[in-house]
């Protein structure tokens, strides 16, 4: 497996980058063409987006966004790995290329949001009410079955919740790490 910019890809690689997007995260991108636009939207000279690529195949890809407080924090948005090749390092691969970048263009710290919104909710944060001892319920956090808990393993921490953000019960989870 190379890790490689996404600017490098051919036309099927996009698609393939694409179609992982949308196997992945189908409420944000439910169609192809929603997950291209993303991906073309995405591409521009203030990010960076890499791919994880075998056989001259996408089977992962992630981003940082153009940094924001002066140049000092990054966005990692979004990350996505092919179901079938989960479990295997290619996301921690990726998320440790995306902060190596985020390191070499002076950023200090690299956030993300992970939205709680799936069915009844992953997480001890989903379907309670966040405003009462907010701080009492990030300190017993458990991830459950939420992408959340990978990003934990990768040393990220809360660092705030919007409660409510998706619909009643369903709040965005910010996570993030220093460089």
């Amino acid at each position: 497996m190379k890790i490689i910019n996404m600017t490098r890809l051919d036309k099927t690689q996009i698609t393939q980058a694409a179609q992982i997007l949308t196997d992945s995260i189908p409420i944000a991108w439910p169609t192809l063409q929603h997950a291209l636009d993303e991906i073309k939207g995405l591409l521009i000279p203030e990010n960076t987006l890499l791919a994880a690529v075998e056989n001259e195949i996408v089977v992962g890809w992630g981003g940082i966004l153009a940094p924001i407080y002066n140049g000092n924090v990054f966005e990692l948005h979004p990350l996505v790995v092919r179901s079938d090749k989960r479990n295997q390092g290619i996301g921690r691969a990726i998320v440790t290329a995306l902060e190596e970048e985020a390191k070499k263009r002076g950023g200090l710290t690299i956030y993300l949001g992970a939205d709680d919104e799936r069915g009844d909710g992953e997480t001890s944060l989903a379907n309670v009410d966040l405003y009462d001892d907010l701080p009492g319920k990030i300190a017993g956090f458990t991830a459950g079955t939420h992408q959340s808990g990978f990003y934990l393993k990768l040393g990220y921490k809360i660092i705030g919740v919007m409660p409510d953000a998706n619909g009643r019960g369903k709040p965005d989870i910010f996570f993030g790490k220093r460089l």
